[in-house]
């Protein structure tokens, strides 16, 4: 009998006082899903869900006498969260797909843990573990770990029609935990059904999509979501710009320490284009820092790596670092990359945009020491000569690399407007 009894998790008590208040006067409870799978592979474990037999309201009253905080987090759809020492249990009841339309499904209550097993999404996120610590598979789940192979629970079409966002999820958890090339009756269900994309929320698409990105390496998932045209179903901008970059930049990352970044990724498959970068920000709902980011390096110029030092502080103080940074991190992560394959020019050319990567990352703007007071104070109207002035004085002081100190650029001022 496979078990994850001797895992540190498990032996939490805070989860010893859960599977106590459940299991009580005939109830049953049982951990199930990312924290079954994670830990039969190997991974860490984050959040613990539960599955019970008992009902909302009796998980409720039974927590209120136990005096274990309960909140009703989802209780239409059978959820109560406890929280035992700060830490959340996120409790379900078992449930039954009573109507589906792709996007949301109506559910009933059960006591089943078989059909509850049955109705999830993929084989590997329906196993359960009893208090015991025995996992229980019902649908074939272990086999698949072990394989490292993602699948559907029963048939693939079928269980993509209760919610067309399995689709993504299927390719999400390929990138993460699969190995060698994804199920195929997975794939064709997902190219068959891939219009149905549409019909769901840009905040669902694209919480899956940035999910995924955030994978260690989430190239040969989106290599097979380009194969069956479901990346250009929900990335269309992909679709003449392609996906060659990713295995480079997700090399350089490893190499480099970055830390794993979705959106750097995603910049790294689409074109600077300003105008669909700003539709693709409202088709997917981006929060206002991700569209910033996307702005700044559709507007950030490109860097030449031979730049000298004195034209790069003007070219980041023109642009903003932000941009730049991204300008230059896909720049090295392609440069890298054909290095690998043995281009020494590209090496020569890899340590250049390092030592710029470098530079950017610890540079400050200067402040400009003047401002429109400065100016009024000479004499200078209010209105759009004060703003030209400015300019004019700061456009000078850039180009000489911004060594005029205030007074230098006050007497400066002072001719001006005299």
């Amino acid at each position: 009998m496979t078990s994850v009894a001797d895992q540190a998790w498990f032996q939490d008590p805070a989860l010893g006082r859960v599977f106590a208040l459940l299991n009580a006067d005939g109830g049953e409870g049982r951990v199930v899903g990312g924290a079954v799978r994670n830990s039969l592979m190997g991974l860490a474990v984050a959040d613990i869900d539960i599955a019970t037999t008992l009902l909302p309201e009796a998980v409720l009253e039974r927590a209120a006498a136990a005096g274990i905080k309960a909140v009703p987090t989802g209780i239409d759809h059978g959820t109560v969260t406890l929280v035992i020492d700060g830490r959340p249990f996120e409790v379900t009841t078992l449930r039954t797909d009573v109507e589906t339309d792709g996007r949301r499904a109506k559910v009933a209550f059960s006591a089943d843990w078989q059909s509850d097993a049955e109705r999830r999404d993929l084989t590997i996120n329906a196993l359960y573990a009893n208090a015991a610590g025995e996992v229980i598979d019902l649908v074939g789940g272990l086999d698949d770990i072990e394989k490292r192979n993602i699948r559907f629970i029963g048939n693939a079409a079928t269980r993509i029609a209760e919610d067309y966002l399995r689709i993504l999820r299927f390719f999400r958890f390929f990138a993460w935990y699969g190995s060698g090339r994804p199920d195929a009756e997975g794939l064709r269900a997902s190219s068959a059904a891939r219009s149905k994309l549409k019909t769901l929320s840009a905040e669902r698409v694209w919480s899956e999509l940035r999910k995924l990105l955030s994978a260690e390496d989430p190239g040969r998932a989106l290599l097979w979501m380009r194969q069956v045209a479901v990346l250009s179903e929900i990335l269309p901008e992909t679709e003449k710009w392609g996906i060659d970059a990713i295995p480079a930049l997700v090399s350089t990352e490893k190499a480099l320490g970055w830390a794993r970044d979705p959106l750097l990724r995603l910049a790294s498959i689409i074109p600077p284009d300003p105008a669909r970068l700003e539709e693709l920000a409202a088709r997917l709902k981006f929060s206002n820092a991700e569209a910033a980011y996307f702005r700044a390096w559709a507007k950030a110029a490109p860097v030449n790596d031979e730049i000298s030092a004195a034209a790069f502080e003007k070219l980041l103080y023109g642009n903003g670092v932000d941009g730049i940074i991204v300008r230059l991190k896909l720049a090295l992560g392609v440069a890298r990359g054909k290095a690998e394959n043995g281009s020494f020019d590209e090496m020569s050319r890899s340590a250049r945009l390092s030592k710029l990567l470098d530079h950017a990352r610890i540079w400050k703007k200067p402040q400009f020491p003047l401002n429109g007071a400065d100016v009024m104070a000479m004499g200078i109207q209010a209105g759009p000569k004060v703003g030209e002035i400015l300019s004019t004085l700061e456009n000078q002081w850039v180009e000489e690399n911004f060594v005029s100190d205030r007074a230098a650029l006050l007497a400066r001022l002072s001719e001006i407007a005299g």
